[in-house]
């Protein structure tokens, strides 16, 4: 079965790091035999379309978007691009993407892979958890609904639901079904991360989790603070398993988490519905390295990897499936060999010679099954 994919390499860095990634989907499809097809096509968007034409992304790329069968992303936004009110343009496509898709599921694993440098003095058993964060409730919701009052006063407002609180704590447990549990003992556990104790809107998104928790007795269920949370990923992160919470707590954690295993470098993400998914690198734009041909792909190219995972599990696609785990082995291999180190990872590894390692550790992986 072919699937259509539409490359959205977007602004910075983005074009480089697509480039990457699209080499190692080229060769998975090699290496496969045939049995995984992939229908590449590359559309613009972004704070660079934005410029040019006033719009960061154009109707006819997002029924393009919306007719693919997945999305792979580099990065939208430039710090210089920006609305009259001060938010960037950029992100206008992404928000659109989102919102329009209902792209309600923010996937973002944070992995310590061996040989990555970490800033912690102890992981304990290691570091393999997943931030699920709600994308199109809490404060972001609101980012067209926000007010200003003569230069003095700005109020946003947070928008949390129980349908929507609902799906995406379901959406959590059903991952935590999917994985081998916290690194630490094991156990299959959700944590729902919530700022209960202050506002009310987190108090009813942690009613509403408490009552989907009763759905999966087989799961471990607790709840946390975001401050707590926050504590506990530096001192910790090794008792984590799944942690589901609003959009904006989510943003903020999950970069803070991908500080602890080699920055955002490594830190690959899906924005998924029911219908439509977006995969990218957690990582922005970084225009001040852009062209410098440094940047670190590996973050893209694990993201491409989750892309064939939801096609495979979407589909019932064995070969899909087996192929994202080879993109993640080579992504591991590669890092604990130090071929894949870029200067993000404390090496000098350039972005071309970063995906070369992946693709030689591919070959091997593949080669020795």
């Amino acid at each position: 079965m072919a699937y259509a994919i539409a490359l959205l390499p977007g602004d910075g860095i983005g074009p480089e790091v697509v480039a990457e990634a699209t080499r190692v989907l080229a060769r998975v499809v090699l290496l496969s035999g045939g049995e995984v097809e992939l229908e590449l096509e590359a559309f613009e968007a972004g704070a660079d379309a934005w410029r040019r034409t006033g719009e960061a992304m154009s109707d006819a790329t997002f029924a393009s978007c919306s007719s693919a069968d997945a999305m792979l992303l580099g990065a939208f936004g430039l710090p210089d691009v920006r609305h009259p009110d001060g938010r960037e343009a950029g992100s206008d496509a992404m928000f659109r993407l989102r919102f329009d898709l209902d792209l309600y599921a923010g996937i973002r694993p944070i992995k310590l892979y061996q040989g990555s440098p970490t800033p912690l003095a102890d992981v304990g058993a290691g570091i393999d958890y997943v931030v699920v964060r709600e994308n199109v409730e809490g404060v972001y919701a609101g980012r067209h609904g926000g007010s200003r009052v003569v230069g003095e006063v700005a109020a946003d407002t947070s928008i949390v639901t129980r349908s929507g609180t609902t799906r995406i704590v379901r959406e959590a447990f059903e991952l935590a079904a999917r994985r081998s549990g916290a690194a630490a003992d094991g156990v299959s556990r959700v944590t729902s991360v919530d700022k209960a104790n202050v506002l009310a809107s987190y108090a009813f998104f942690r009613e509403v989790a408490n009552g989907v928790a009763a759905s999966y007795p087989d799961i471990a269920f607790d709840t946390l603070y975001v401050d707590a949370v926050a504590l506990h990923l530096v001192r910790s992160p090794s008792s984590f398993d799944v942690l589901v919470t609003e959009n904006m707590f989510g943003d903020i954690l999950s970069d803070l988490g991908a500080a602890t295993v080699g920055g955002l470098g490594v830190a690959p993400s899906a924005d998924v519905g029911n219908d439509h998914a977006v995969f990218q690198a957690t990582h922005g734009s970084a225009p001040d390295i852009a062209g410098t041909g440094v940047a670190n792909p590996l973050a893209t190219i694990l993201s491409a990897g989750m892309m064939l995972d939801w096609l495979g599990r979407r589909n019932d696609d064995v070969a899909s499936l087996r192929a994202a785990r080879w993109i993640e082995a080579a992504v591991a291999e590669a890092i604990r060999t130090g071929t894949a180190s870029t200067p993000d990872l404390g090496g000098a590894v350039g972005t071309t010679a970063c995906c070369d390692a992946v693709l030689a550790a591919l070959d091997a992986i593949v080669g020795a099954a």
